[in-house]
């Protein structure tokens, strides 16, 4: 067989620095490369650091709420069981069959790179970057595991010194993060676009008032390289076929279970979700068309508001339906205030216990993802296996959009969530322009590499990075730490 045609080849397992220490203990024959990327991300701080990243809920608020770390957990094992499953009833993928490990890192490592406070925190960061190159969650994912992890450069530890982050003389970015291989890097490209690097570019595209979603221009070349690993040939947008099977696991994850997150907190019933108004359910079906025409080229983006209350209606129905003691009472025949009566008391209470009810909500949820999962659909490349497509049948993805949608439009308007939403950006913003303001609030490692470089744009990427990184509850402690009358304390270290 063609090495072309193979989803994949030796120029995946490929990295950055060729030779790295640990290379000279001689060849782990019991695992392959893949198997060691999975390894580097699983051991690195930035994923640590997740299990203190907001998810939807502010993490000090319940141990019961989902993080970042648990969020990407099933991320993974969701797109591992898509991967089983194209493995197993694919005949092409029988043949070739998707690489487990490289799947689950890909949901493992999707969300690295979101800042402190969640999609609030990323807006705040991408404002605050905007002459620079703005902030993205993706991009900064790709960036942390390529560039900010410190593991690799391309010069090694001797006796003598540790290796340099930037070399002095030609201004080269020397770091190599986590030095993964090309088909790893490759799984978490979700966007095959240079995000704008200055304000008047936004502009010029329309999209200057929120994150634009892409890579940065400072990753440009080892995108390039990435692609000429992976898919050298291929000439359409890019993404591999782990990336097409996370990006679809985390649309399911989002629309189940961030909606069991609020049904537990009491944001949500399933009742309220079915009674809101037409021109809040018209935002929802407009989304839904947009995802269609983005997602679905060619397929009708047909959506109204009777087709988001005929999703509901059939999502909620086993939860709604009238019991035996009911349908009997209905039978026997019942007067108009009656059956009024009868109608509300029952669906009130069956919206209500999934709420409340722990078996229910688990229930729920499980149905829907599997339900969800095997709406899957994939899509070979013959010529270019490594690029073959992955994505829900079209009423499932009717179906997890309008659910996604529902839960965020919902939860971003909540008076307590706005609290939220507005004292990170005030956390954020002081912390920015005091970093930028006096570089030796920063820890050593930091304040050393803010310097290498005499130039504003790098000086608050590299605070931007090091910002992006923290953890919600170190964020806050940091702030108090400069701004509060009582801090928490001086001497915890950075």
């Amino acid at each position: 067989m063609p090495a072309r045609t193979r989803l994949y080849t030796k120029n995946d397992w490929l990295r950055e620095a060729v030779v790295t220490p640990s290379a000279t203990l001689g060849v782990e024959k019991y695992r392959d490369q893949s198997r060691r990327d999975f390894a580097r991300l699983i051991h690195c701080p930035s994923f640590r650091r997740l299990q203190g990243k907001t998810q939807l809920f502010p993490s000090h608020e319940s141990d019961f709420f989902r993080n970042r770390l648990t969020h990407s957990l099933e991320v993974a094992q969701i797109a591992k069981s898509i991967a089983i499953r194209i493995n197993s009833t694919d005949p092409f993928f029988k043949r070739n069959p998707i690489n487990l490990d490289m799947v689950e890192f890909a949901g493992l490592a999707h969300d690295l790179g979101h800042p402190p406070f969640g999609h609030n925190g990323e807006a705040t960061l991408d404002r605050l970057m905007l002459r620079h190159g703005g902030f993205e969650g993706n991009a900064q994912t790709l960036r942390l595991i390529a560039r900010i992890e410190k593991k690799t450069t391309t010069e090694f530890p001797s006796a003598s010194r540790s290796p340099r982050a930037v070399d002095p003389v030609s201004l080269t970015d020397l770091r190599l993060g986590l030095n993964l291989t090309y088909r790893s890097l490759a799984s978490i490209l979700k966007y095959d676009r240079i995000i704008p690097q200055t304000e008047a570019a936004r502009v010029s595209q329309g999209s200057e008032k929120k994150p634009v979603k892409g890579y940065y221009a400072s990753e440009g070349k080892l995108v390039e390289r990435i692609k000429a690993h992976v898919a050298p040939e291929f000439g359409d947008k890019f993404r591999t076929i782990e990336c097409h099977i996370m990006d679809v696991a985390d649309d399911i994850a989002y629309s189940t279970y961030d909606l069991e997150d609020a049904f537990k907190a009491n944001f949500l019933t399933p009742l309220a979700m079915m009674a809101k108004d037409d021109e809040f359910k018209e935002k929802i079906a407009a989304k839904v068309r947009e995802s269609l025409s983005t997602k679905l080229p060619g397929v009708s983006a047909s959506f109204a508001v009777s087709d988001v209350n005929d999703i509901l209606g059939e999502i909620f129905k086993p939860l709604l339906q009238f019991n035996d003691a009911t349908l009997k009472k209905l039978n026997e025949g019942a007067t108009e205030a009656e059956l009024s009566f009868l109608i509300g008391t029952h669906t009130s209470a069956g919206s209500q216990a999934l709420a409340e009810k722990g078996y229910l909500r688990t229930s729920f949820t499980s149905d829907l993802v599997g339900r969800f999962i095997r709406g899957v659909q994939v899509i070979p490349d013959s010529s270019c296996p490594s690029m073959s497509a992955v994505h829900l049948d079209v009423d499932t993805f009717k179906s997890v959009e309008t659910l996604k949608h529902f839960a965020f439009e919902l939860l971003i308007v909540s008076p307590m969530l706005k609290i939220a939403e507005k004292r990170g950006d005030q956390i954020i913003k002081t912390l920015f322009e005091c970093f930028m303001g006096d570089r030796s609030l920063l820890p050593s490692d930091w304040r050393e590499l803010y310097g290498t470089i005499d130039s504003e744009a790098w000086q608050a990427r590299v605070v931007c990075d090091y910002i992006s990184g923290m953890s919600d509850r170190y964020c806050v402690e940091m702030y108090a730490r400069i701004t509060s009358e009582n801090p928490i304390t001086i001497w915890k270290p950075h």
